[in-house]
This record gives structure tokens, C-alpha cells and sequence, in this order.
């Protein structure tokens, strides 16, 4: 009997996220419960975006502009760059797979790191695209110099999430900017910068600001994260517009609802509230640091809204007991004694602390 998908999607396992509120209070009883697993914002959307969105239920009965004219007129603006360099998507995910379709065959080569975003060789895979995952280096920062050296003569891609998730981690911008010009010229170079808000290291690199290095350079962000609004789905991609018509072509039509260009637009406008979004975030993200280093843990310096902890434990043992305090935080595949906790609000990351305190004692 002929194969019903092929061997690289047989061996895949689907995508798992974080365990949501209304599945743990199903299966524990649970009312109070607090969630630190999918780096959501902790103080949700601008209200702005959410009126936005309000005044654009009208329009529902509309399908939604689908070259987004209005979302990505202000995304250019706001970065300086012109209309035909941005590319809409449903969330950035939509648009690491978009790449991969658009310029990747079967046979051809991506270089990515691990630990890195776990939908990378998910994508990958699904194409039937050759893959080389470097390691990264001791401290889990991405090793680019080795990077480089992984390129082949079929390497098409390589993407790096800086800030790196699960991880928290960035790479310099002194390392970045010699890896684009050390890269070669016909390799697309993906720079996934999902957590990009959040950076406040001195030396962290504003990708968009390094186009100069090289021509064909993508640069990928979202209003997932620093923006809250992870269930709008929106992202975004800057990129040269010859690489952005390509992607057009497949992209699928009506991708962004009208609800989330709306919002997107007004909340990418606010940037007074975003301020007040990562400040809230890096201070508590510091004071989270300090409570768990102090505690004798490994903690992962963090420029993301999310802390990596070395816990020296079974952290699957560790995640069911914070389940039953009503925590829920992200175990990760291959770090089986660290946990990804997400950077709450002070009284969510007081449970956490209150939580661990309780099953340490």
C-alpha cells in the first residue's frame, strides 16, 4: 500500500502549547489558577486596539482587505522602510512557513539552532527541507560563528530567533552584524525577532537597522507578545520587496482578520502603552531573577518576557506539583531539569514564588 504522507511528517509530533486555564481547572477542580506558560503579555492589549477592534465589528460580514493596505502602511511607516518590504501574517508563524514554501524544495538545506523555537524543524520537516541544527554554546546563546560554518552549498535558509526562545538569550549586535556579512550573499537570512519589545541590553541589535549588511535579509516581529494580542494572530515581516512579492504569491488570501488589522494598527500607534507593558515586564523579570537565584537556581539572563530556570530536578515531576497549586508554567523537550516560566504581573509571579516555596519546603 503506497505511503499515506511522507516519513519526514510520520515522525512529526504536533505542536503542544501551554496548558490552558479551563483544561486545568477540568481536570484539577481548580479556580484560582495562574498561567506563566506561553509568554502572553501580562497586562494584555492596549485599550485602544481593543476599541479598535469593537468599532470594526460592523464590518465582519466583510472579508477583510486582504493585501492589509491600512496595517502595513503603518508598520512601514513606523520601521521606515516602504509598503512593498512588509508582509502581513497570521502571527510571524504563518510567515517562517510562508519562507519556507516560497524559497525551499525538497533537498534544499536550513540551518537553525537548538534549543531554539520549536516550530522550526516542524516547518522543516513538513516540506521535506535537509537541516542542520547547531548547538548552542554554554550559556545557551547562539554559536554563529558555527552557524556559518554549517552552511552548505544548498543552504538556502538560516533563522535565528534573537531573543532566543525557550531560552531568553540574544546574541550581540557586534556577532550579529559579522554573521550577515560572513553568511553568503544567496542564503536568506531569518531573523526571528518575536521578543524584540522586550530587550533593554545595550549592545542588543535592532535587526532592521543592519539591512545595509546584506540584500537578502528578513527580518520577522509580531503583536503576539509585548503587544498582547496573541488571539488577534498578527505578525509581520520586513524584508526586500523582491523577496516580499514572492511570498505574496502564496500567501494565503484574507490572512489577517479585520478585527486584528484594526487592532494591530491601533496598538502599533500606542507606544506609550507598550513603554508601560515592558517596563512593568523587565522589573519584574529582574525581581523574579534575583528571588530564584537566590534561591539557589540556575537562572538564565533574560531579555524576553519569560525566564529560563535550571531547577536541578525532574522538571516534569516539578510542573505536575505547580499544576496542583494551580501554576502552570512550560517544560521544554531536551532540558528535562529546566522550566519556562513566563514574566507575570507581580501578584501572578507572587503564586509562582509562594507556589515554589511550598513544594521546596
Amino acid at each position: 500500500m503506497a505511503r499515506l504522507v511522507t516519513e519526514s511528517i510520520e515522525n512529526l509530533r504536533p505542536y503542544i502549547g501551554g496548558k490552558p486555564i479551563e483544561e486545568l481547572a477540568r481536570e484539577r477542580g481548580l479556580k484560582n489558577i495562574v498561567k506563566l506558560a506561553s509568554n502572553e503579555s501580562a497586562l494584555g492589549p492596549s485599550p485602544q486596539a481593543l476599541q479598535a477592534a469593537q468599532r470594526a465589528l460592523v464590518d465582519v460580514h466583510r472579508y477583510p482587505d486582504s493585501a492589509a493596505f491600512r496595517l502595513r502602511t503603518a508598520i512601514a511607516r513606523f520601521h521606515g522602510v516602504s509598503f512593498e518590504e512588509v508582509i502581513h501574517g497570521n502571527g510571524s508563524n504563518e510567515i517562517i512557513e510562508l519562507l519556507v514554501r516560497t524559497f525551499m524544495t525538497p533537498g534544499d538545506h536550513m540551518v537553525f539552532g537548538r534549543p531554539s523555537f520549536s516550530m522550526y524543524p516542524v516547518v522543516a520537516a513538513a516540506h521535506n527541507v535537509f537541516t542542520s541544527v547547531v548547538p548552542t554554546s554554554g550559556d545557551f546563546v547562539h554559536d554563529l560563528p558555527a552557524m556559518v560554518q554549517a552552511v552548505l552549498p544548498s543552504t538556502k535558509m538560516v533563522i535565528i530567533d534573537n531573543p532566543n526562545n525557550p531560552t531568553g538569550t540574544y546574541v550581540t549586535r557586534d556577532v550579529v552584524e559579522a554573521f550577515l556579512r560572513d553568511v553568503p550573499p544567496e542564503v536568506i537570512v531569518v531573523m526571528d525577532e518575536a521578543y524584540f519589545e522586550f530587550a533593554d541590553a545595550a549592545d542588543y541589535p535592532d535587526s532592521i537597522s543592519l539591512r545595509s549588511l546584506r540584500e537578502r535579509l528578513v527580518i520577522l516581529r509580531t503583536f503576539s507578545k509585548a503587544y498582547g494580542l496573541a488571539g488577534f494572530r498578527v505578525g509581520y515581516g520586513v524584508a526586500p520587496a523582491s523577496l516580499i512579492a514572492y511570498m505574496d504569491r502564496l500567501r494565503a488570501p484574507f490572512n489577517v482578520g479585520v478585527l486584528s488589522q484594526e487592532a494591530a494598527i491601533a496598538a502599533l500607534a500606542d507606544q506609550a502603552y507598550l513603554e508601560k507593558v515592558v517596563s512593568l515586564n523587565n522589573a519584574e523579570r529582574a525581581r523574579l531573577e534575583k528571588a530564584l537565584q537566590g534561591a539557589g537556581r540556575v537562572v538564565y539572563p533574560s531579555q524576553t518576557n519569560f525566564i529560563l530556570v535550571d531547577f536541578g530536578r525532574p522538571s516534569g515531576e516539578l510542573y505536575e506539583k505547580l499544576l496542583d497549586r494551580g501554576v502552570i508554567v512550560r517544560p521544554l523537550g531536551g532540558l528535562d531539569t529546566h522550566l519556562r516560566i513566563t514574566v507575570g504581573t507581580a501578584e501572578e509571579n507572587n503564586c509562582l514564588l509562594q507556589a515554589l516555596e511550598d513544594i521546596f519546603s
